[in-house]
């Protein structure tokens, strides 16, 4: 028999566990695409879009069907046996905590780890409600949560460090880089690939464990998915960044890579050809700083610019080398504002024109704002330090670098889609079973709404997290992108093998930094930024807590009639 007259119980939570996985999408999702849209790989509008699609799949064909409800085991859920109205009432204030931290975090552009905010929460509700909570040090305890802060962060810097190493010492910084990007692009995409499905194959909720699924069997996919790939991107893609990048076709698009050995040809027949003038190579250092700046001071100059820039790749003197390279002018992005309310402001607000304006100000202001430039001369300092190397080799790992974004937001949808609706799913099982249940069958229909919800957040709201985990803390380009998205892919395969819970904000931020100081020079990185966001780590547990300890502690103690 169902626990009726707790229905309004349910009913709130459900609103939070909306909100909740709303708010996860615009903090936590635009860690999978941040560095991609710094260094001018996607648009907004393309992230938009893929966000939707990649963290649905992975929401609803990976998400977890039986989720852990209280996380982690964090809280102890003896506290609430024989009392399923009270357990529903917790999950309720842990919802409610979680929902609003995010909702504020986002709000300030804070990145944080959406799994400590609902720890945080069940901690406040375990004080509040007398529960037994996991100090000591465990497998998912407080201890070892707060112990991710640094063990993420760094070990994710060192991966991508050492990935980054690989990059700039063996392609970009050889004598001829663009040729030995060439040769070395199909080997990176394999491994990616190759790292990429262990993740799944090994974190995939619904996967078995490894020792279930047979190391061997592990190793052939992870072998077979690399030299697979590998074989296709010889046939295929060395012909389209050929025909592409050295006979510099305009007209060739990404949808022309299945045509393959075709592009070997003199004069290939091309489908739905591009403008032959258009532009090959975008500049993927173009100034980001949002001021009145000269012509001659497009692109920030570094101090001995010479025959020397162009052997060590730097892109100011080889754009000058070669014409394909062409500078894009920093032309000011038209806000929101500007492209939807302006033309129509002086209308009355219940005219057509003017209300379609608003219409559209609400479904695209997400996507359409500038995440790439800044008004702060000290960033651009700051941005002035890292070395500049030839775009059309960085081109080359704008391929790598969207597919790593795109797989990474796959396992995020699937991972943390148990963050918001894990309390839901308890609640609802209690409701309708009339008992406390702590593991229960997630409904399909919940996780298509939470998948839907994480796309949409990131949609409408993404863009303060992309912002802060963006070139705010050092010079983003394609390949440097690439290499912090690996090294936090590899970092979190590895905590997750080892039992340790790391955020992929966490992982993200430590590559980023850990990428940035491969410039051998500490000033490369703001650390005004990185503090700000570490500190938005500290304030997860305890503000989460605070808010739905609070609340459940009001809740059991409110006098009634």
């Amino acid at each position: 028999m169902a626990l009726t007259k707790y229905g309004w119980i349910l009913g709130l939570l459900t609103i939070c566990f909306l909100v909740a996985s709303f708010m996860n999408g615009a903090n936590d999702v635009a860690n999978s695409y941040a560095t991609s849209v710094a260094a001018r790989t996607l648009t907004m509008p393309q992230v938009g879009f893929l966000s939707m699609i990649t963290e649905f799949v992975g929401a609803v064909a990976l998400g977890n069907r039986v989720t852990n409800t209280i996380k982690n085991s964090i809280i102890s859920i003896d506290r609430f046996k024989g009392n399923p109205g009270s357990l529903m009432l917790a999950m309720a204030c842990a919802e409610f905590g979680n929902a609003s931290w995010l909702a504020l975090a986002t709000s300030v552009g804070y990145p944080v780890s959406t799994t400590q905010s609902i720890v945080g929460s069940l901690i406040g509700v375990g004080i509040a409600s007398g529960a037994p909570i996991k100090w000591e040090w465990d497998s998912g305890s407080v201890s070892q949560v707060a112990a991710s802060w640094a063990i993420a962060p760094i070990l994710a810097g060192c991966f991508a460090a050492l990935v980054f190493s690989t990059v700039k010492f063996g392609i970009l910084e050889r004598r001829d880089p663009f040729k030995n990007g060439l040769m070395a692009i199909p080997i990176y995409i394999a491994f990616t690939c190759a790292v990429l499905a262990l993740f799944m194959v090994v974190e995939a909720p619904s996967a078995p464990s490894l020792e279930e699924f047979g190391t061997g069997k592990a190793v052939g996919i992870i072998l077979g998915v690399f030299f697979g790939i590998l074989l296709l991107a010889y046939i295929f893609f060395r012909p389209y960044l050929h025909r592409r990048l050295v006979k510099n076709d305009a007209r060739i698009k990404f949808y022309h890579i299945p045509l393959g050995p075709l592009l070997w040809k003199e004069d290939p027949y091309v489908y739905f050809p591009a403008r032959a003038d258009g532009v090959v190579v975008i500049d993927y250092y173009e100034n980001a700083y949002n001021s009145e700046l000269s012509s001659s001071d497009s692109l920030a100059k570094t101090p001995d610019s010479s025959d020397k820039d162009i052997a060590t790749g730097n892109s100011s003197a080889l754009e000058k080398a070669n014409p394909i390279l062409v500078p894009t002018a920093r032309n000011r992005i038209i806000s929101p504002e500007e492209r939807f309310l302006a033309p129509t402001k002086h209308l009355s607000v219940v005219n057509p024109s003017r209300l379609w304006g608003i219409t559209k100000w609400i479904l695209f202001q997400g996507v359409t704002r500038d995440c790439v430039s800044h008004e702060s001369a000290a960033l651009r300092a700051t941005h002035a330090r890292a070395k500049r190397y030839d775009n059309r080799v960085e081109h080359l790992f704008t391929y790598a670098q969207v597919l790593s974004a795109m797989l990474m937001s796959i396992a995020h949808g699937s991972n943390d889609v148990a963050n918001a609706i894990g309390p839901w799913a308890a609640a609802y099982s209690t409701y309708r079973a009339n008992a406390v249940a702590t593991k229960v069958p997630t409904p399909v229909w919940a996780l298509v709404i939470a998948g839907f919800l994480l796309g949409a957040g990131f949609w409408f709201f993404g863009f303060k997290i992309i912002r802060a985990l963006g070139n705010r803390i050092t010079q983003m380009s394609p390949s440097r992108g690439f290499s912090m998205e690996l090294g936090a892919a590899i970092t979190v395969l590895l905590a997750s093998r080892l039992g340790l819970p790391v955020s992929t904000t966490q992982c993200l931020t430590g590559a980023t930094v850990g990428v940035a100081l491969m410039n051998f020079d500490v000033k490369a990185v703001n650390w005004k930024q990185v503090l700000f966001i570490f500190s938005g780590w500290i304030l997860t547990l305890p503000c989460a807590g605070l808010f739905a300890g609070l609340v459940m502690a009001m809740a059991l103690n409110t006098p009634h009639l």
